[in-house]
């Protein structure tokens, strides 16, 4: 199985102002002249790590990464004002415009294969491909399935552990209730209520439990940012109609794409990835037997590094003859 390049350190960074106070972190690494590819990271508010430029041959790709508004290296830490899809989709297109990208590849996974979508569909014309992992179609009854019953019944033992910050009685609308907790003045509340809605990410994440997943979500910068910008999108419905990405996929017509999906993913059942692949012609979808919903178990890993490097055997630009 194919396993990540080695790790590799920025060749450049970026503070771009975006609007509402946030101020995004973009980085860029790999080669100047390669392939443009962007990362876009899940969550929302999860944040880039360094392993993420790791999907990616250097020497062919122009690898471009940033911490979505609220995340990672981004200010203000955790913030929600002004933070909506369509936010998080024009300061996508600052990025393209600042880096002086005319077109570029898409990578993301789970919610980032949702914004991802989201952004093919508003500016196709800047979209050579995508590829895409664990996907998430923001419906209702994708953010049900995690956060209210479903994915309950796989994991009973932790979803005590969920339930345990949130009075029995407001247990009817989870969602909601847990917003109130991580938006609300207590401050060991929300961090409380942090780590226990992070933690239960985490152990729905992987078919094998992982304690490396499980201790990167539950650290608090993660855990906080993560936890509140998770709740304020889901109890805003993503800010996105329902069925939104499978009603306008017409648009993705030409655009060349791999979904990549793991047959036991708990966190976004593969239910997401099937009714995309049959609303987007162009995409090609690859079950991965024996994995769940991260990128790190080895056959996600391996199937999105080939999808990587077969857009780079297609794409990539060719050096002008001497």
């Amino acid at each position: 199985m194919l396993q990540l390049y080695p790790e590799i350190k920025p060749y450049a960074t970026h503070r771009l102002e975006v609007g509402g106070g946030h101020t995004l972190y973009v980085e860029e690494s790999g080669n100047p002249e390669g392939l443009p590819v962007v990362f876009v990271h899940g969550g929302p508010g999860a944040g880039c790590d360094p392993k993420n430029r790791c999907f990616f041959d250097p020497e062919a790709y122009r690898i471009i990464l940033f911490d979505q508004r609220g995340a990672g290296r981004s200010t203000p830490h955790a913030g929600l004002t002004e933070n909506t899809s369509d936010a998080l989709v024009a300061d996508m297109e600052v990025i393209r415009e600042h880096l002086g990208v005319d077109r570029w590849l898409l990578f993301g996974g789970s919610w980032g294969s949702t914004l991802s979508l989201l952004y093919a569909q508003a500016h196709t014309e800047r979209v050579i491909g995508m590829i895409l992992r664990g996907i998430f179609l923001a419906r209702q009854r994708d953010i049900h399935w995690l956060y209210q019953e479903g994915a309950s019944r796989l994991f009973p033992d932790y979803w005590e552990d969920y339930l345990r910050p949130v009075p029995a009685a407001q247990r009817d609308v989870l969602v909601s209730a847990y917003y109130d907790l991580l938006t609300g003045d207590n401050e060991l509340a929300r961090m409380a209520a942090a780590k226990a809605w992070s933690g239960w990410e985490a152990h729905c994440a992987t078919l094998r439990p992982n304690l490396e997943v499980y201790e990167h979500l539950v650290d608090p910068h993660v855990a906080l940012a993560l936890a509140r910008i998770e709740a304020h999108f889901f109890v805003n419905d993503c800010f996105i109609r329902e069925n939104q990405i499978i009603e306008e996929a017409g648009v993705l017509a030409g655009v060349p794409g791999v979904i990549v999906h793991g047959r036991y993913d708990a966190v976004c059942p593969l239910d997401n990835a099937f009714a995309l692949h049959q609303a987007w012609p162009e995409s090609e979808l690859h079950i991965i037997r024996d994995a769940g919903h991260v990128a790190s178990e080895p056959g996600t890993t391996d199937a999105l590094i080939r999808a990587t490097r077969r857009m780079a055997q297609r794409f990539r630009p060719q050096p002008e003859p001497a």
